[in-house]
């Protein structure tokens, strides 16, 4: 799967990249270029809705990388493009119960931690189980969905705020920054991208929250060497956008 950042150049990238420096408080350069960068997508809607256990998930050529995971679901009730996830780097967890016994074992092999297991590590299962069949099929959940992108902090953060090449991605959003951030956002050219990422710094009553390095569901797998670098929550809680630096273990192969 191949994300689209390495398509932005010119005016465009040294907007979004002022535009995310704002954000962040401090320059990209600052952060450590050498690691590798995700968006976990979260909150209640997902689980609501049932897709965090919806079987293209374990399609194999989704487990393996080789093609995204795509919601039809526009989260912002816009005609916006579908979110799109990676499933081969995204976390799965079982239950600690009713596995069939000869897929217990393999499973643990695969774990990184207690039933938590890449989609990656999963694809190699599929030679032996069939994890859409009736006896697996309610087993397990995506946990930490992930996001597509490049493993940079800039697709990252480009992707959490639903941007794309150009300005003809800029969504039609209508929402009032927080106080604070109308100030610092101000400066933002064309205006609609400045209306577009307002939409990302409300007080909560609409459009989402950003919370900068704090999260309501506590530290983002900081277990696995994850640090959280930018999180979003809409105020009911159905929908987050979190930028974490992964750690070793699962940052997996930057895409091509």
């Amino acid at each position: 799967m191949n994300s689209v950042s390495a398509n932005i150049s010119g005016p465009w990238l040294e907007k979004l990249t002022g535009a995310f420096e704002i954000l962040l408080g401090r320059p990209l350069a600052s952060f450590d270029a050498d690691a590798a960068y995700a968006t976990f997508f979260g909150g209640n809607l997902i689980n609501e809705l049932g897709f965090a256990r919806d079987t293209a998930w374990v399609n194999p050529a989704a487990l393996r990388g080789a093609e995204p995971v795509v919601w039809d679901c526009p989260v912002f009730d816009l005609d916006e493009p579908l979110l799109e996830f990676d499933a081969s780097r995204s976390v799965f967890e079982f239950d600690k119960a009713g596995l069939p016994p000869e897929f217990e074992a393999d499973l643990a092999a695969a774990c990184f931690a207690g039933r938590l297991v890449l989609g990656g590590d999963l694809a190699p299962l599929l030679a032996r189980y069939d994890l859409a069949a009736s006896g697996l099929r309610d087993t397990w959940t995506v946990c930490y969905p992930r996001l597509v992108s490049d493993g940079t902090l800039f697709d990252a953060m480009r992707v959490a705020t639903a941007l794309g090449t150009g300005p003809e991605s800029l969504l039609p959003l209508e929402a009032e920054a927080a106080e604070e951030w109308q100030e610092a956002l101000a400066g933002l050219t064309p205006p609609e991208l400045f209306a577009h990422l307002s939409f990302f710094c409300t007080e909560g009553e609409e459009g989402l929250m950003y919370l900068r390095t704090e999260r309501s569901g506590g530290d983002l797998l900081a277990d696995e060497g994850c640090t959280l670098i930018a999180n979003w929550e809409e105020g009911q809680g159905q929908v987050e956008f979190a930028v974490v630096q992964v750690g070793e273990l699962l940052a997996g192969p930057r895409p091509s």
